[in-house]
């Protein structure tokens, strides 16, 4: 079932003019906001309501070294309205360099439930955009079972290929037709952290890039053991997982993020 989110009444003031977004302080290099659940639940949730376009997105280590070496992506990442700290190397990078004092990260399959337990509170459409027609099936079930009352308006799987023009035309009015607050993208990284950024202005909800939370709550991948998430070893129940496509992905980022970290460190020091 999906648990139940109470509000912290923390955004009153801001429900009703601009949203206050936290702070961001760059991790090798890329802005990342320093803000946990409660209040990332808050903001997103104000901005569905009032049907103001906001885009998230969850990024772990592999996300922000790819942002560290892409400038391009770099770019569009910096103008996320929240960059959230996924995995805990990023949380403790935050409370390493700048003292955040951060308790948890924000994990983006975690964050998508709770912004579900949300909208099934206030009746907020959620729209699912991504991965297979299987994945988003199942994905859909899941959260329909967890709540009754969440409304699901839309649901649709990637074409695998860039959209054409006219596609593309047609997802965004297919979305604003669903009346959706939440718009929950899983094209996986940087896939969808380009999409939000091309559509930041035309789709008026909260986008947020989940990536594997659509396999995660579909039940077409594990998750790691809790122990393993809080240690900062799910790369490592991932790669035991898939070997072979992602060996060098871990190889080369988890290297690349602990050499950059590494020369962060000691040059503020």
């Amino acid at each position: 079932m999906l648990a139940t989110i109470p509000s912290t009444g923390r955004l009153d003031g801001a429900a009703l003019g601009d949203l206050a977004w936290p702070a961001k302080h760059e991790v090798i290099g890329v802005p990342v906001s320093a803000t946990d659940y409660a209040e990332a639940v808050e903001l997103l949730t104000a901005a569905a309501r009032q049907h103001r376009p906001a885009i998230a997105t969850a990024l772990a280590v592999h996300g922000t070294v790819e942002a560290a070496h892409d400038p391009a992506l770099l770019a569009q990442i910096a103008s996320f309205d929240l960059v959230l700290p996924d995995g805990q190397p990023v949380r403790w990078a935050l409370n390493l360099l700048f003292r955040r004092k951060l308790r948890d990260r924000v994990y983006g399959p975690e964050l998508m439930l709770r912004l579900c337990a949300r909208a099934a509170a206030e009746g907020i459409g959620v729209y699912l955009y991504g991965s297979t027609a299987s994945t988003v099936g199942r994905l859909r079930e899941s959260l329909q079972c967890g709540s009754l009352a969440l409304r699901i308006v839309g649901c649709e799987p990637s074409l695998f290929r860039p959209l054409t023009t006219e596609e593309d035309r047609a997802l965004v009015e297919r979305i604003a037709a669903s009346g959706a607050g939440f718009v929950f993208i899983g094209l996986g990284c940087p896939l969808q952290e380009r999409f939000a950024f091309a559509h930041r202005h035309s789709i008026r909800a909260a986008q947020i890039c989940v990536g594997a939370a659509f396999d995660f709550h579909a039940g077409t991948k594990r998750q790691a053991p809790r122990w393993m998430q809080d240690c900062g070893l799910e790369w490592l129940f991932r790669l035991a997982q898939e070997p072979r496509r992602l060996a060098r992905r871990y190889l080369v980022t988890n290297s690349a993020f602990l050499w950059r970290l590494s020369s962060q460190f000691l040059g503020r020091r």
